[in-house]
């Protein structure tokens, strides 16, 4: 078993730990937010007070990051990864970032002497709490085989996206698909209801038609017809507005850098930008019926 330096111990990184610890390995981990740490240290967690102390002697230290930006800090700074870790240490940023900033990492990492993989996760709290995360591997051959040691324990499907960046190219194109089905989801939810159909009959019908997609099946905004469904929590956060806009905001930056439109990206990045200005950054991206719909079941009413 492997000592393990884990950097970021938020709704993601924090059970991803307790995976890993369950799976006989060591982790030491650091975060900004006390609270975190002392929430991982609950886990099982070595928790320390700095980056060089969460990588002292480390074999791979996993970082989850809220951006590309935090990333490159956390890696590249002063005080940060590469200056503290020993060289060949395996490096895994598990963070949704850009793909540039993804490369940057890469670059870094090689020059100093240290294996690196980007490695995305598609799967949200739930996924990390089941130890079913689906992982997305960016880099060398070698190095990815030798990173999927470690996310085994974690994931539930590990794909070798290709080279250097390609597991933040697919994460980002796979969240852009997501958000644009959810759209369709809450649109046909507040028709369905318009129209007159109960919610649960229509999507009985939908989830074996069709009109079928992840979004229905899973997180279907209105309450009381799909468990997992924020919907029936007053839409509080599985996958955080803010986040989903920052991905879909990754991918069309993406589609611009090699001249593709997308004009289906530009409507779900918009109605998930509304939200934001509304107010809800904070609650699930679901809550995106709102703007179709401000009366909708179990939409919070200010």
């Amino acid at each position: 078993m492997a000592t393990i330096g884990w950097i970021g111990l938020g709704n993601m990184g924090r059970p991803m730990t307790k995976n890993l610890i369950a799976a006989g390995h060591t982790v030491r981990g650091y975060d900004l937010d006390e609270r975190a740490v002392a929430a991982a240290a609950e886990n099982g967690v070595e928790a320390v007070g700095s980056i060089a102390q969460a990588v002292d002697g480390a074999e791979v230290v996993f970082t989850m990051l809220p951006k590309g930006e935090h990333a490159r800090s956390v890696h590249l700074g002063d005080g940060g990864v590469l200056e503290f870790a020993a060289p060949g240490t395996l490096l895994i940023d598990s963070s949704t970032i850009d793909v540039d900033s993804a490369n940057a990492l890469h670059d870094a990492a090689e020059k100093a002497g240290f294996a690196f993989v980007d490695a995305p996760v598609s799967g949200g709290i739930s996924g990390a709490a089941a130890g079913t995360l689906t992982f997305m591997l960016g880099g060398a051959d070698a190095d990815v085989e030798r990173a999927r040691t470690f996310v085994e324990p974690m994931a539930g499907n590990v794909f070798h996206a290709g080279g250097n960046g390609a597991g933040q190219a697919a994460k980002i194109v796979n969240n852009m698909m997501l958000a644009i089905s959810l759209q369709g989801a809450a649109e046909g939810a507040v028709l369905a209801r318009k129209l007159g159909l109960d919610a649960q009959t229509f999507w009985d019908i939908a989830h074996v038609s069709s009109g079928d997609s992840w979004p229905l099946r899973t997180w279907y905004p209105v309450p009381g017809v799909v468990e997992t469904a924020a919907a029936n929590k007053g839409f509080d956060a599985t996958f955080a507005t803010a986040l989903a806009h920052k991905d879909v905001g990754l991918a069309m930056a993406g589609a611009e850098s090699v001249g593709v439109t997308l004009p289906a990206a530009q409507v779900a990045f918009d109605n998930l930008q509304k939200l934001m200005d509304d107010g809800y950054a904070d609650k699930d991206c679901s809550l995106v019926i709102r703007n179709i719909d401000p009366e909708a079941p179990g939409v919070p009413q200010d």
